[in-house]
């Protein structure tokens, strides 16, 4: 069994007027699950700097939870680049899990200036 990133269950403050989760707030999730990736390299301070193009193929609803599955995909100086798989699991039916979307998303590691730093040393 795999261990997500993290794992959330969405509540009805994240809907959209359609009903299903905000596409917003599953962006919010890949971020954080990207830095909690990253963060495996370094005790660093991370920012994202890019998001490549993200595709809902399926929606989530109130009462899902959702799952997010982190791979390391690039590690160069001062950026990473992560693997961001998101699965619901329905709450209805929990023995149902869909793929919802992914992402590979670059983080580069700032100072205290914000100025890009080496991940390691």
């Amino acid at each position: 069994m795999r261990d997500p990133a993290i794992r959330v269950i969405l509540l009805p403050r994240d809907t959209n007027a359609q009903g299903s989760i905000f596409g917003g707030v599953i962006l919010a999730h890949i971020d954080l699950a990207g830095v909690t990736e990253a963060r495996k390299h370094a005790a660093k301070r991370f920012v994202t700097v890019a998001i490549k193009e993200v595709e809902f193929k399926k929606p989530v609803y109130v009462g899902d939870t959702v799952s997010f599955f982190t791979t390391t995909k690039k590690l160069g100086t001062t950026s990473v680049t992560i693997q961001v798989v998101v699965e619901a699991q329905r709450w209805q039916n929990p023995a149902e899990i869909v793929v919802v979307t992914e992402a590979e998303v670059t983080f580069v590691a700032i100072d205290d200036k914000g100025q890009p730093t080496p991940i390691k040393g």
